[in-house]
C-alpha cells in the first residue's frame, strides 16, 4: 500500500478501501464511439493510479458499449489484478429468467479472464428491476455465487427514491451499496437520510458522480470560482468536492470517472487529505455557500416527490424537471439536452398532453403544465 494514500473499510469488513477508486465509465477514447477506449492512454492512467495506491476499481457490463470490462482484463494483467480489488455489476435489465444471472456472471468472468469478482453489485435496481430480479430468485443466486467463491463480497447499486432504497436495504444482509452523493445530492435519491439508514444497519457505503458527472469542475461559474476562492485555503472545484465527501466517515470509497491523466493525478494528490472530519467550519461554510448558489440557480422548485406520478401520458415529470434545473445550474443546455434526450426518449415533457391530473398532487404548487412547456422548448 502507499502510505500516501487512505484507505477505509466498510463496517465489518477487514479488507482496506483506498478512499479513492477507479470508476471507468469514462475512459479516455480515440473518437466519438464509446466502445474505441484509448487502450494504451487509459491502461497507464489506471496502472499509475494503482502504483500510487488505489486498490478499488469499478466496472460494469454496459460502460464503453461492452468493452470497459474486456479492456480491464488486459489493464489488470502483469501482476495488477492481484494488486487490487475489482468490482463489476449485474446487468439487472438483462435477466429475463432466474439461468440469465449465472450466464452474465460466468461471461463477466470471462471477460475480464479472472476466476472471481471480489466486489459484485446488483446494478441500477430501480422498483421495477428490483420486483423481476426477487420473482426470479435473485437471492438464491448471490448465495449459490458467494458459496461458490465466484464473487467474494455483494452489493448493489441504486437509482430510484428513499422508501424502495430502505426496502432494499432491509431485505438482505448486504455487505455495501452504491449511491449518488455529492455537495448538491443530499436530498437526491437515497441522499443524506439513506446514507444514514444503511450504515446504521451495517451496510458499507461506495460513492459515485462526486463530482455530478464533471459538472462541478467544467464551465464553472464565475461566482462559484469566486466563493471557492474566497476560502483562505485554495483548492481546485474538483479538490472541494471530493473533500466534502470524504469528510463523512460513513463512506468508504469515493469512485471518481477520471478520464484524463491530469484528473488521476489531481485526484492523487487530495486523497491523502480526504480524512474524516477534516474539515474546517469555515470550509464547511464556504461549501455551503457555493450549495445555496447552485440551488439559487434552480428554476422550477421541484422536490422530486414523487406525488405527480405516475402520468397517464408517461411524462416522467420530475427527471424532465431535473434535466431543465440542471441546464440552467450548470450552464449547459447542450449537454443536457443530450442527456434528457437518451434517457427521456418516449417519457419527457413533449408527451404532455395538459391533461391536468397532476397539478392538484403537487404540493409546490407547480404550473406543472407551463413549466413542461419550458422544459420541452429548451430540451426537446
Amino acid at each position: 500500500m502507499n502510505k500516501e494514500m487512505l484507505y477505509r473499510s466498510f463496517p465489518g469488513g477487514k479488507e482496506k478501501l483506498s478512499i479513492l477508486g477507479f470508476g471507468c465509465m469514462r475512459l479516455p477514447q480515440n473518437s466519438d464511439n464509446p466502445k474505441d477506449i484509448d487502450i494504451p492512454l487509459a491502461t497507464k492512467m489506471i496502472r499509475n493510479a494503482i502504483d500510487q495506491g488505489v486498490n478499488y476499481i469499478d466496472t460494469a457490463w454496459p460502460y464503453h458499449g461492452g468493452e470497459s470490462e474486456n479492456f480491464l482484463a488486459g489493464a489488470l494483467a502483469e501482476g495488477y489484478r492481484e494488486k487490487v480489488y475489482l468490482a463489476t455489476k449485474l446487468p439487472s435489465w438483462e435477466v429475463s429468467k432466474h439461468e440469465d444471472m449465472d450466464r452474465l456472471l460466468n461471461e463477466q468472468l470471462h471477460k475480464l479472464n479472472t476466476k472471481h469478482i471480489d466486489y459484485y453489485l446488483i446494478h441500477a435496481l430501480n422498483s421495477q428491476r428490483w420486483q423481476n430480479l426477487t420473482s426470479l430468485g435473485l437471492f438464491d443466486f448471490m448465495e449459490r455465487a458467494l458459496a461458490d467463491g465466484r464473487i467474494k463480497h455483494i452489493g448493489f447499486s441504486f437509482h430510484d427514491e428513499l422508501p424502495l432504497f430502505k426496502e432494499i436495504i432491509d431485505a438482505y444482509k448486504w455487505e455495501f451499496c452504491q449511491i449518488q452523493y455529492n455537495l448538491l445530492d443530499e436530498d437526491f435519491q437515497a441522499g443524506t437520510e439513506g446514507l444514514a439508514y444503511a450504515y446504521d444497519r451495517g451496510v458499507g457505503i461506495v460513492v459515485m458522480e462526486p463530482l455530478r458527472g464533471g459538472y462541478f469542475t467544467s464551465n464553472v461559474p464565475e461566482e462559484v470560482s469566486a466563493l471557492w476562492n474566497s476560502n483562505s485555503t485554495r483548492r481546485s472545484p474538483a479538490e472541494w468536492a471530493l473533500r466534502w465527501v470524504w469528510n463523512d466517515p460513513r463512506i468508504t470509497v469515493v469512485l471518481s470517472g477520471m478520464s484524463l491523466p491530469e484528473h488521476v493525478e489531481q485526484n492523487l494528490e487530495s486523497a491523502p487529505q480526504g480524512r474524516p472530519g477534516s474539515l474546517s467550519q469555515d470550509e464547511m461554510d464556504t461549501v455551503n455557500r457555493v450549495r445555496n448558489y447552485y440551488k439559487g440557480r434552480i428554476q422550477i422548485p421541484c422536490t422530486s416527490c414523487q406525488y405527480c406520478m405516475p402520468c397517464p401520458n408517461g411524462v416522467d415529470i420530475p427527471r424532465s424537471f431535473k434535466f431543465y434545473n440542471d441546464a440552467y445550474m450548470f450552464n449547459n443546455a447542450d449537454e443536457q439536452r443530450g442527456q434528457y434526450g437518451k434517457f427521456l426518449a418516449g417519457s419527457g415533457a413533449d408527451q404532455c398532453v395538459a391533461c391536468g391530473e397532476c397539478e392538484p398532487k403537487c404540493p409546490q404548487k407547480i404550473p406543472i403544465i407551463q413549466e413542461l412547456e419550458k422544459v420541452d422548448a429548451l430540451l426537446g
